[in-house]
Parts: structure tokens; sequence; C-alpha cells
């Protein structure tokens, strides 16, 4: 896959999500958060089963035991990144979430270099600054008073770059990524299920109330868009990629003016900005310095091949 058409689908899966932050914020006036996340991943990982499984029918090797202790282990951070948000949704404002969500850009390259002894490029180091303080004036350049709630949504965000990294490198060493995806919302969705009938008492009428934050959550926001990551993280550096993915961020504001009502505040636009440019910096910069050293390289080609 082309690295333009890979930087869309991750793009593409930053707006659904974006716009599914409303959805997981008001599914929790009907029901509880483990019953909305069981729910939403089994939807989704049900969703794109079939296709899964053609796929992991069309690859000659099988799995090996390894690859399935890393998919269960994907698997538990991913539940773990998205029960941790949602209950952090409970006792935190918007903003503090919006922001500290948002420190898995920073894990990434931080857990990249330290725990897996893999220094991302030299860019990254400048892109992740530049989208932390994106972040941070998207959100109206401050926090609230800290408290409970804010440190399980940054519990989230470790949990989240966990997942990014184990992500990509499964979909690009598997070469299944709508299969790793599917076993990943299937096995969180099963643990959610587990969790909401241990810990809380879903209903019937209250699914039924929020019938349509669960379609948007599974079917959009779950099936398409963490498929989309998983299928965009084969070709994108993790680090890269968890900067690109910070663009949800954007989305969320665009959704709540859209469907709420809402309207950023003035500081919220240069927080747009940086954003997009943190994007821009590893996405394009690299490519640019690395332009003339392939022309070189052309050139030297050209004169051996004349002598």
């Amino acid at each position: 896959m082309p690295r333009p058409l890979a930087l869309s689908c991750l793009l593409l899966a930053t707006a659904i999500w974006g716009f599914a932050f409303i959805a997981q914020k008001s599914a929790m006036d009907a029901m509880g958060p483990l019953t909305f996340t069981g729910a939403r991943f089994l939807l989704g990982g049900l969703l794109i089963l079939p296709l899964a499984l053609r796929e992991n029918a069309r690859q000659p090797q099988r799995l090996t035991g390894r690859q399935w202790a890393l998919i269960v282990f994907m698997s538990l951070n991913f539940f773990g990144g998205a029960i941790l948000q949602q209950y952090g949704l409970l006792f935190t404002t918007v903003t503090n979430s919006g922001f500290l969500t948002g420190l898995y850009v920073l894990f990434v390259p931080v857990i990249l270099l330290f725990v897996f002894r893999q220094p991302p490029h030299k860019i990254v180091w400048l892109g992740v600054p530049v989208a932390l303080i994106g972040l941070f004036l998207l959100n109206g350049a401050r926090l609230d008073r800290l408290n409970t709630g804010d440190g399980l949504v940054i519990g989230s965000a470790v949990f989240w770059a966990l997942h990014v990294l184990l992500l990509g490198y499964l979909a690009r060493e598997t070469a299944r990524p709508i299969f790793i995806s599917s076993m990943s919302f299937l096995i969180a969705g099963m643990l959610g299920t587990l969790g909401a009938f241990a810990f809380e008492t879903p209903t019937l009428p209250a699914l039924s109330a929020g019938w349509v934050e669960i379609l948007y959550a599974g079917a959009l926001s779950t099936a398409v868009g963490f498929t989309l990551q998983a299928v965009g993280q084969q070709h994108v550096p993790p680090a890269n990629a968890a900067i690109i993915l910070s663009a949800e961020s954007l989305f969320a504001a665009l959704g709540g003016a859209v469907v709420l009502g809402e309207r950023l505040e003035f500081i919220g636009y240069f927080g747009v900005a940086l954003i997009f440019a943190a994007v821009l910096l590893v996405e394009l910069l690299p490519n640019l310095r690395a332009q003339p050293k392939i022309r070189r390289l052309r050139a030297g080609e050209g004169f051996l091949f004349r002598n």
C-alpha cells in the first residue's frame, strides 16, 4: 500500500473516532461503562469476522503460538485503554479527558525507545511536543482540577500507546490486519460483557435506549475505525502513527460543533494549526530530506552505468 493511502486510512479512522466521542458520552446515560464497552466491541468484532476469516484463510502460513500470545496481550491493552477511558469520563471533564488521552502521543516513542530499544526518527521528538501543545490549546489551554478520573484517563493513554505499538508490529508481521482487529474486538467484548454481568446490571431496556450509540461505536468506531488503523499501521511507523492519530481531537471538536452546537475557542484554532503542523513534520520532512540523497544515488548509478 502506498504511504499516502496508509496515511489516509489513519486520518479517516481519527475522523470516525472524533465523532464517536459524542456517542461514548451519551451512552453513559443509559448503561454502565462495561455494558457499553462489551456491546460495542462484540458488535464490531462480529461485523468484520467474515472478512477476518477470509483474510486468515488466504495466508499460506498459520499463526504461531507466539503470535497468538501477542494478539491476546494486545487485546488486553486494547480493553484496558477503552475501559479506563470510559470510566474516566464518569469523573473528569471533557477538557481534561481530551488532553490527557492524547498523552499516548508521548508514551509511544518513549516506550519504543526504552522498552523495545528502537529509537524513532529524530523528527518525532519535535513532532510530539508540537502535537501535545496543539492538543492543550485545542482544549482551551487549561486543565480543570485533577481528580481520580484524570488518573484513569492517563492510565488509558499508556494502554493505548502499547496498543498502537503492538498493532503496528502484528499487522506487519502477520499480514492479517483485519483478522487481528476482529480477534481483539471479540476478546475485549467478551471481557466487557463478563465484567458487566459481574459488576453492573445490563438490561434489554438499557441496551435499547442506547442502541444508536452502540451501533455507531460498534459498526463505525470499532469495526471500521480500528480496522483502518490496523491497515494503515502496516506502512506507517508507530511513533509517526501516534502523532497522526492525535488529530482525533480535531474531529471531536468538529463533532461537538455540528452535533452539540459547541464552538471552538479562539485559541483552539492555534491548536488545530499545531496538530496539523506536527502531522506534516513527521510525514513530509523526512521524505524531503531524503530526496537529495536519492537524487545523488541515482546520479551515481547513472555515472557507473555510463562507464
